[in-house]
Formats: C-alpha cells, sequence, structure tokens
C-alpha cells in the first residue's frame, strides 16, 4: 500500500467528488489554538449548492464554517496529519480510520461502511445523531418507543445519551488507550445504565474498538435489569455487577466514567481510575458536601457568604478545582466544562482527564495544590486522601 497518510487522503478525494461522504471527523488536535478540540465535516446542501460544513469544536464554543467541495478537501490536506493526528472517514462503501503516532508515523485502517447512504444535508432533514432513536436498548431501557420515538419526558435523558456519546468521540482519540487488545472500561454508579449502553454502542459499533465494559452499581434489581437488557441486545462485552463505587475491583482499567456519583464517591471513583492507571476519566460530579464546614471565607467574602447559596456554589467550585489540580499533579491533562445545559440538570459540571504520555512538573503541580487549599483554610479531601496527598502540612 501506498504512504498510509497519501492514500488516505486519496480516498478522501474519491469520496468527495463522488458523493459518497458521509461524515470526517479529526481529532488529537496538535496546533496552536489552545482551545480547538475537533473538527466534524459533513455534506450540506444550501442554495448556493452541494457544501461541506465544517463543525470546529472548542471547548467553550462551536464554530461553523462551509466550504464548497474542492476548497475544502484542499483545506483538509494541510489539517490531516498536520494540526489533527487522527482521522476518521465515513463513506458507503468503506470507512477509513487514519492514526499518526507521535513520531509522525501513519497508520491506516479500513474497515466496512458504518452508513448505507451519505446525510442529505438538507437544513430541515431529522438532526443526525450518533446514537440513533432505533437503536434496541434504547426501546428496552424506556427511552424511545416501539417505533423508534423519544418518550415524552424523555428527549432530556436522550438528548444527554448523544451528548456525552459526542465527548467520548472528541476524547479517546487522545487519551492513551490500548491498541494491541480490548479497552477496559468501568462506569461506576451506572444507574439504569444510559450511559453504560452508549459507551458500549460508541466503542464497539461507532469507533470499531474491541472493548469490555462494566456496569457497576450498588442496587441489585437495576444490575440484573440492565443484564437482561445486554442479553436481549446482543451486547457482547458488556456486563453489569453489584457494589460500591470504593470497593468494587476495576483493574485493569482504560477508561473510568462516574457521572453523578454523590459527594465523596466521585472521589473515590477518580482514585480508582488513577491507581489503575486509566488513560481517560470522566466524571460529572454530583453533591459537593465535604469541604463546606471547613471553608474559611477570606474577609472580602465573609458578608457574601452569608447566604447559604453562595456557599454552597463555593464548595462546589473549591472541590472540582481541587480535584482538577489533584489530577494534574497525579500525571493527568485535565478539562472542566458544561456537559448538557441548564435546563436540563443542574449539576452539568464534567471534569475530563487524559493520562500524559510525557514527564510533567510534579512539584509545581503540588504547589498549586496546597496553596488552593491554603487559601480555603482546607486541610481535608477525600481524593487528595485517597490519593496520599498531604494536603495539612
Amino acid at each position: 500500500m501506498a504512504d498510509p497518510l497519501q492514500e488516505f487522503l486519496r480516498r478522501l478525494r474519491v469520496a468527495a467528488a463522488a458523493g459518497s461522504l458521509v461524515k470526517l471527523t479529526l481529532g488529537r488536535y496538535r496546533g496552536s489554538d489552545a482551545t480547538l478540540r475537533n473538527l466534524y465535516v459533513r455534506p450540506v446542501t444550501l442554495r448556493a449548492g452541494q457544501r461541506l460544513s465544517f463543525l470546529w469544536r472548542h471547548a467553550t464554543r462551536d464554530v461553523t464554517k462551509n466550504h464548497s467541495p474542492e476548497a475544502a478537501v484542499d483545506l483538509l490536506v494541510t489539517l490531516i496529519g498536520g494540526d489533527f493526528g487522527s482521522a476518521h472517514l465515513f463513506t458507503t462503501t468503506e470507512d477509513a480510520q487514519l492514526e499518526i503516532s507521535a513520531e509522525g508515523a501513519p497508520r491506516i485502517k479500513i474497515l466496512p461502511p458504518a452508513h448505507a447512504a451519505p446525510a442529505s444535508g438538507a437544513h430541515d432533514h431529522r438532526k443526525e445523531r450518533p446514537i440513533p432513536p432505533e437503536s434496541r436498548w434504547l426501546r428496552l431501557v424506556g427511552v424511545t418507543t416501539e417505533a423508534g420515538a423519544v418518550r415524552e419526558g424523555m428527549a432530556a435523558k436522550f438528548k444527554q445519551i448523544n451528548r456525552f456519546v459526542e465527548l467520548l468521540a472528541s476524547l479517546v482519540p487522545e487519551a492513551p488507550l490500548p491498541a494491541d487488545r480490548p479497552v477496559e472500561v468501568a462506569d461506576m454508579g451506572c444507574g439504569k445504565g444510559y450511559l453504560t449502553f452508549a459507551t458500549w454502542q460508541y466503542l464497539r459499533e461507532i469507533a470499531r474498538r474491541p472493548a469490555r465494559i462494566r456496569g457497576i452499581e450498588q442496587r441489585p434489581e437495576l444490575v440484573d435489569g440492565c443484564n437482561r437488557t445486554a442479553r436481549a441486545c446482543g451486547c457482547t462485552g458488556l456486563e453489569f455487577v453489584s457494589g460500591a463505587i470504593a470497593e468494587t475491583a476495576v483493574a485493569p482499567l482504560d477508561v473510568l466514567i462516574a457521572l453523578h456519583a454523590c459527594d465523596t464517591a466521585t472521589d473515590d471513583a477518580l482514585a480508582q481510575g488513577v491507581a489503575a492507571g486509566a488513560g481517560l476519566l470522566v466524571v460529572a460530579p454530583c453533591c459537593h458536601q465535604e469541604l463546606s464546614p471547613q471553608l474559611v471565607a477570606a474577609p472580602v467574602l465573609a458578608p457574601a457568604l452569608r447566604h447559604g447559596i453562595f456557599r454552597e456554589r463555593q464548595a462546589e467550585f473549591v472541590t472540582d478545582a481541587l480535584r482538577t489540580l489533584l489530577l494534574e499533579w497525579a500525571g493527568y491533562d485535565t478539562r472542566a466544562f458544561e456537559f448538557v445545559s441548564t435546563e436540563h440538570t443542574a449539576k452539568n459540571l464534567m471534569i475530563a482527564a487524559v493520562r500524559r504520555r510525557v514527564a510533567h512538573d510534579r512539584e509545581a503541580c503540588a504547589a498549586r495544590v496546597c496553596d488552593l487549599a491554603a487559601f480555603y483554610g482546607i486541610r481535608h479531601q477525600h481524593l487528595a486522601s485517597r490519593l496520599g496527598f498531604p494536603l495539612a502540612s
């Protein structure tokens, strides 16, 4: 085969010219824009004719620009292998996945097509979702009807599921995950398993990566129900087990997920992931009760913090800020962002952490943790204790 990068670009040109392009995703951004994460490309039909729509996904905003097919391909040729280290091409005849190592060595994988036809591109068509409402497990867990329509009252959950998969699609290419064995995933405190099933579908059917996924939940009745659904849907490599987050062994582990684990259960999940050397940690904290009694307000803040709601929000900020700094000390690149709109849930902060491939200044990271803790008078925090980090001297 020709040079893998040039072969990928050749297939992209053919798909764009033939009208068989369904979509293109670019990841592992390594350019100069600190806020840019991914680029998504899809065909659209405008009054001016056929165009390729570029969705530039930044940390806190999205930017859309449309280009003619010829101009779009010329731009993509400069981006693939340049600013972006991975690319996934979806067409009606085949899929192609390109990965470029840190040393610059490209590798291409050709897969059967995941889509039978390209998106219509019309602006009035139903929005394409990574997890379509026709997915059988969505019906069995009560999100959609037998006809594949989203049930009344479940629209926010359906949107949350797909938003989560979109985030996974941007994070997984960045993480140091194994290429020679199945990816080991644990979803801790998985509840009814909505996001566990979504993770399975993303990894196995969209990313085409072999994976073993465990959903961990304390309530046995939910575990039994999720296992029945997994068997009914033929979800190979997916299982649910009963157990508490702090007490359930998860090693080996590559991806740790814990959404809305209450208070210090989020810390237990993060500590499990760090101890297992997971390449990717994704959590959405819920409740922040531990630090509130310890907080010592700076004199200028004291009058404002007499109001309970401000004190509660300060506790949330300090808790999650400490978590991100502790994860950076432990060897992860972290980011915190809004998961879904506050109209769907008030607990919408997500913390994502990708294990670094290179060494970092551990002492500088430790100093930042200690400075923040000292400013607020924090002498004990659960994640710090689990990681063996002494906050109080």
